[in-house]
C-alpha cells in the first residue's frame, strides 16, 4: 500500500472542506481498502467520516417513504422492522450480501459505490483495462469474463456491478441526498448514479468531485410490500451474484398486474433497471408464460462474451422465480 494523509472528520463542513480530486471518503473502508492494497486506488489523503454517522446515520419510515442515512450500517437496515415490513426487497438484498462481520462495518452509502470484481480491473499486472488505464483496451472481452456483464456494455468494456442493495433500490424508484464541497445540495436518481460504460468507463458515477451521499430515499407504496429480492450465485454462504433480481408488483384481485417493478443484478455494467420487463408485465395476468416474456424482454439486449453466453438464459429464469415468488407472497 502506497503512503497516504489521514484525516478525521467531525462534522459535515469539515469533510467537505477536505475533499478532492485526490482524496477519498472512509467509512467502513470494505471496498476502499482492499483495492489500496492492490495498488488500484491511490487516494493521497483518506477522510474518515465515521462521525457524521450522527448526522447522517439514521433510519426513518413513515408515509411518505423510507429515508436511510448514508452512513448507516448494512446491518441497522436489515434489521429494522419497518424495512422488513414495508421493503421486504431491500431486506432480502442486504442480509444476502456480504457477511455479517463485512454487513456490520458497511455504510449504505458506500456500498452503493462499490467497484467490480473484474478480475483485470483488480489485477495491475494486466495492462488492458479501459477502466483502470483508460485507451488500453479491455482484456476481459476475449478473457476470463464468466462473471462479467451482458446487459449495458460496450466494445470497450463489459464489467460488471457486482452489488446487492442498489439493485433492490432502483427497482423501487429510490434518490439520493448529495451535498457538493460548495455546500450546495441537489437529489440524483439512484438509477442515474451510475454512467453506462460507453468509451469512458473509467468514469463510473455522476457524483461530482467530494460529493457526498447523505441519504438514500424510497418512496411510500403499500404494494412495495409485495417485493422481493431473489440471488442466484456459486456459494450459497457468500458470494457475489451470477444473477438477480428484485420485483414489486402490484397485483389486482385475479392476478392481473397493474405496476410492476423489475431491477436486475449480476448481470449488467450498473444496476440495471429492466422498464422493457415491466412493461411487458402491465395489464397481463401474472403467470408462467406472462413472466417467461417478461424475462424475454429483459434479456432482448443482452450481449455475451465466450464464458458468460449462459448468462441470458440463468438472468431469464432468475426473474421468472422472482416474479413467481413475488406473486404467492402474503401481504
Amino acid at each position: 500500500m502506497r503512503p497516504f494523509a489521514y484525516a478525521r472528520a467531525g462534522d459535515t463542513p469539515t469533510a467537505l472542506s477536505l475533499s478532492g480530486s485526490k482524496a477519498a471518503y472512509f467509512a467502513g473502508g470494505t471496498t476502499l481498502l482492499d483495492l489500496m492494497k492492490l495498488d488500484v486506488l491511490r487516494p493521497e489523503r483518506l477522510v474518515d467520516i465515521n462521525a457524521l454517522k450522527a448526522e447522517h446515520g439514521s433510519i426513518a419510515a413513515d408515509g411518505s417513504g423510507l429515508v436511510l442515512g448514508g452512513l448507516a450500517r448494512m446491518s441497522e437496515a436489515a434489521e429494522h422492522p419497518a424495512i422488513a415490513r414495508h421493503y421486504p426487497a431491500i431486506r432480502d438484498a442486504l442480509v444476502q450480501a456480504a457477511s455479517a462481520q463485512l454487513r456490520n462495518m458497511a455504510s449504505l452509502a458506500g456500498n452503493l459505490l462499490q467497484r467490480t470484481r473484474c478480475l483485470y480491473f483488480r489485477d495491475r499486472s494486466w495492462h488492458a483495462c479501459n477502466k483502470r488505464n483508460p485507451g488500453s483496451g479491455c482484456a476481459a472481452i476475449h478473457g476470463v469474463n464468466r462473471r462479467l456483464a451482458v446487459l449495458g456494455v460496450s466494445e470497450h468494456c463489459i464489467a460488471h456491478y457486482p452489488g446487492d442493495l442498489a439493485v433492490a433500490l432502483v427497482a423501487l424508484d429510490a434518490s439520493l441526498d448529495l451535498v457538493a464541497p460548495d455546500g450546495s445540495t441537489r437529489t440524483l436518481p439512484l438509477e442515474a448514479l451510475h454512467r453506462p460504460w460507453g468509451d469512458t468507463p473509467h468514469i463510473e458515477t455522476n457524483l461530482a468531485p467530494g460529493e457526498l451521499i447523505t441519504a438514500i430515499r424510497v418512496p411510500a407504496a403499500p404494494w412495495f410490500r409485495r417485493s422481493l429480492y431473489r440471488k442466484v450465485r456459486d456459494r450459497e454462504s457468500y458470494d457475489f451474484a451470477l444473477a438477480s433480481a428484485a420485483v414489486a408488483l402490484d397485483l389486482a384481485p385475479d392476478g392481473t398486474v397493474r405496476e410492476a417493478r423489475v431491477g436486475l443484478g449480476g448481470l449488467a455494467a450498473r444496476p440495471w433497471r429492466a422498464r422493457e420487463a415491466e412493461d411487458a408485465l402491465r395489464g397481463q395476468r401474472l403467470d408462467e408464460g406472462s413472466a417467461a416474456a417478461a424475462a424475454q424482454a429483459a434479456f432482448a439486449g443482452a450481449v455475451t462474451h465466450g464464458e458468460n453466453a449462459f448468462k441470458p438464459e440463468l438472468g431469464r429464469r432468475t426473474l421468472v422465480r422472482a416474479l413467481l415468488d413475488a406473486a404467492a407472497m402474503e401481504t
